[in-house]
This record gives structure tokens, C-alpha cells and sequence, in this order.
């Protein structure tokens, strides 16, 4: 039952961030990944929101919860995106553009532990 959750969470998360960087590349004419940025902010904040909502507290309990399999495994794994952030960063140093590519390593990593920070909070006050 669990690889069944995960399977529909992810299904969903990967077809939405397809859809959402689709429209936000279409929209940017411009070398800076943006659409992966969005994307990753976006799933770290979702998912400090999620965890902050349904648990309150950061455990590693979480993988015998059906509900984080779904949500937290399955759709914000299949949303955010490590390994196209890596191929666009490295696209950045093949194409010699250095400050894009420490501005998208600092706006994605910095900028996703922030957002997921403060979504956290958001119900824990």
C-alpha cells in the first residue's frame, strides 16, 4: 500500500511541476533557470507547510505515516527536482556564466531552506 501512495502522490507532484515549468520557461526568454528555482522554493515551502500542519514538530517517524508517503515522498519528491537543479547549474558553468551560476545555487539552496523555515513556523504560532 505505501508504494501505491507514493506512486499517486508523485504521479501528481511530477505532472504539476511539468505544467508549472512549462508555463514559467515559455514566459522566460532569459539563460536563468528560473522555472526550476520556482519549482524547488515552491515544494520546500509546500512541504514546510505540510509537515507544520499535520505534525507539528520534525521527526523521522514520518515514513510510517501514510500520509507523509503521499504528500511528503511522493508528491514534494516528485515536484522539487535535485537533479535538474544539477543539470542546469552545471549548464551554467559549460556556458561560462559564472555569476548565474552562484546566483541559482544560492537563490535555490538558501532560498528553499528559508522557505521551508518559514512555513514551518506558520503553524506553530
Amino acid at each position: 500500500m505505501s508504494t501505491v501512495l507514493i506512486a499517486l502522490g508523485g504521479s501528481l507532484g511530477a505532472a504539476l511541476r511539468y505544467v508549472l515549468s512549462s508555463v514559467l520557461s515559455a514566459r522566460n526568454s532569459h539563460k536563468f533557470p528560473t522555472a526550476i528555482i520556482a519549482v524547488n522554493l515552491l515544494g520546500a515551502g509546500g512541504l514546510g507547510f505540510f509537515i507544520s500542519y499535520y505534525y507539528e514538530t520534525i521527526t523521522y517517524s514520518f515514513y510510517t505515516c501514510n500520509i507523509y508517503l503521499c504528500f511528503g515522498v511522493g508528491f514534494f519528491g516528485a515536484f522539487t527536482t535535485f537533479s535538474t537543479f544539477s543539470l542546469e547549474a552545471i549548464g551554467l558553468l559549460q556556458r561560462k556564466e559564472y555569476n548565474y551560476f552562484f546566483l541559482y545555487i544560492f537563490l535555490t539552496i538558501f532560498g528553499s531552506i528559508v522557505l521551508f523555515s518559514i512555513s514551518f513556523m506558520f503553524f506553530q504560532y
